[in-house]
């Protein structure tokens, strides 16, 4: 997954040479993040679509407005902007719940999908974020994406309800801070974790 925050720009060179860099090192690109796309105006939300394409990723991950930016209907609108938008680029969307957020819990994610009633509106869960009362497996219909804080044992996660998930998984510190160590270290203990479970 390739996160805009660690962008030091995104023009057309840029980009190619990140594209490159990934051919290079026989790595796939799962996802392109960007927590202001749902906030963007059309303009933003079909550039971050156009560099998601250009870097041949599936996906552009990103989390709704806070519940306070604007009213559901005003998301939903843009829900609807992205969803077209997506669609005519073959990209998937796939929303973060994050607190705070109109896809803060379950209700709000099934209600997302629901209400933008789109094949090119998917999720993008963080299972650890969805509060005690949200059985993540009855989302996993919907999920394109798995987040796991790698600063977190995997016991954290709650990612136990995507035992044979086939999508992709990420793996980062929520602030952004990974390293190539950290990252190893949350690797191994995952692989630990569900080849015990097996």
């Amino acid at each position: 997954m390739l996160d805009v925050r660690h962008f030091p720009r995104v023009d057309d060179d840029y980009l190619a040479q990140l594209k490159k860099m990934t051919t290079d090192l026989g790595l796939s690109v799962a996802a392109y993040a960007d927590d202001t796309f749902f906030t963007a105006n059309a303009d933003g939300m079909a550039a971050a679509i156009d560099r998601a394409a250009r870097l041949g990723t599936p996906l552009v991950a990103a989390a709704l407005a806070r519940e306070n930016a604007f009213s559901w209907s005003a998301q939903l609108a843009r829900i609807a902007r992205a969803t077209s938008l997506a669609k005519s680029a073959n990209v998937t969307l796939a929303v973060r719940n994050a607190p705070g957020t109109f896809a803060e819990n379950g209700y709000d994610c099934k209600r997302t999908c629901k209400e933008g009633d789109s094949a090119w509106l998917r999720l993008g869960l963080e299972p650890a974020l969805l509060g005690a009362a949200t059985d993540p497996a009855t989302l996993a219909d919907r999920t394109v994406l798995l987040w796991c804080d790698a600063a977190q044992p995997p016991e954290h996660d709650r990612a136990d309800a995507f035992v044979g998930f086939r999508g992709f998984l990420a793996l980062d510190r929520r602030d952004g801070t990974s390293t190539f160590g950290s990252m190893r270290a949350a690797i191994a203990q995952r692989r630990r974790r569900y080849r015990d479970a097996a």
